[in-house]
């Protein structure tokens, strides 16, 4: 029987790391934040200098596992300053523009100031555009930040302090209803969540990992290169933690654990998938077996800078991946049973 997952903590935890802004390149506070979680359930603590968090569970070194999920999320850079006083961006993570149009956002100085806006198409209104509104082009040039300050002008704007590079944090929108957890950036904090549910599972009960554990929390997974560094060499298997991408064809659900067998970058490991199945089959659990043909993971960045391990890609599943995502509190259950389940299992 799977053992039991304290879903409120585990929830509230989720909660207040999506309300962390972490944008790739600008995770410290998210980082900080696992760091106090994590260490607060008896983990070591090591930061890495690239960026990321290497946490440490001390038990039999015979077969050294690891865990990865990752702190940073999709967001944006200023990368202009138009003649208008309004604001052009680049993205920051795999995203289309239509994703985020009409979304609130955050504009944060290199001083520390913030400065609420909103991301417009350059030709937000029908009445003004007519059919150039309905017809205009998604991509990144046609879309600007509409800042809630006092600006007409390139001038204007750069007076308040605000200049190319300032980070532009998307707002999450979290909301908990029925079950449902609805904001931005499930992918992958809703990962993270579920390796501390399982983990404080553990310690409620009085459990520790079969074998030595590491858990990397990265911070440069949307750009590709997240667990590309950071792992110790001893060890042996490694499962990441990220969501599974369901919807559509998909056979993942949001109600179950995901387990990847290929994605964009080919096939995980396969007698570790099948163990992890198994495992599912006898715990209980339920899971769906997936392949994520536009999805590409930390385990695949680890396996590409030369890291020799077996990997396993799993998750809780996730609706309208890098869009407005929502999730089930099952899922989140079902993957902390999975990793659970799996820390304590033999090699």
């Amino acid at each position: 029987m799977a053992i039991s997952i304290p879903v409120e903590e585990t929830l509230d935890f989720l909660t207040r790391l999506l309300n962390i802004p972490s944008p790739t390149g600008d995770t410290e506070r998210a980082l900080q934040f696992c760091e106090e979680a994590f260490t607060a359930l008896g983990l070591t603590a090591q930061r890495l200098r690239k960026g990321g968090l290497l946490l440490t569970w001390e038990a039999d070194p015979a077969h050294p596992r690891a865990l990865t999920a990752h702190s940073d999320t999709l967001g944006a850079m200023v990368r202009a300053i138009k003649s208008n006083g309004r604001l052009e961006l680049t993205g920051l993570g795999g995203f289309d523009w239509h994703s985020v149009e009409t979304e609130g956002c955050t504009v944060v100085t290199a001083e520390g100031k913030t400065f609420r806006g909103t991301i417009l198409p350059i030709k937000a209104s029908v009445h003004i555009y007519g059919q150039e509104a309905r017809e205009l082009e998604r991509k990144v040039e046609n879309y600007e930040v509409r800042l809630d300050a006092y600006t007409s002008s390139e001038e204007d704007t750069r007076l308040l302090g605000i200049a190319p590079g300032d980070f532009v944090y998307f707002d999450p929108r979290v909301e908990v209803n029925n079950g449902f957890i609805r904001s931005r950036h499930l992918d992958d904090k809703a990962g993270v969540a579920c390796i501390y549910g399982a983990l404080l599972a553990l310690k409620r009960a009085e459990l520790a990992p079969r074998y030595q554990l590491h858990v990397l929390i990265s911070a440069y997974e949307e750009v590709g290169h997240g667990a590309a560094a950071g792992l110790p060499d001893s060890v042996e298997e490694l499962v990441t933690v990220d969501m599974a991408a369901a919807g559509g064809p998909q056979n993942s659900d949001e109600f179950s654990v995901g387990i990847c067998a290929k994605d964009s970058g080919g096939a995980y490991h396969l007698e570790l998938r099948r163990r992890l199945e198994r495992l599912a089959l006898a715990e209980g659990i339920p899971y769906r077996t997936d392949i994520y043909p536009y999805y590409g993971s930390d385990g695949e960045a680890a396996w590409r800078a030369g890291s020799d391990l077996r990997v396993a890609l799993i998750g809780p599943g996730v609706d309208a991946s890098h869009s407005y995502e929502r999730t089930h509190t099952r899922s989140v259950e079902a993957t902390a049973q999975l990793i659970a389940a799996y820390l304590l299992s033999e090699a």
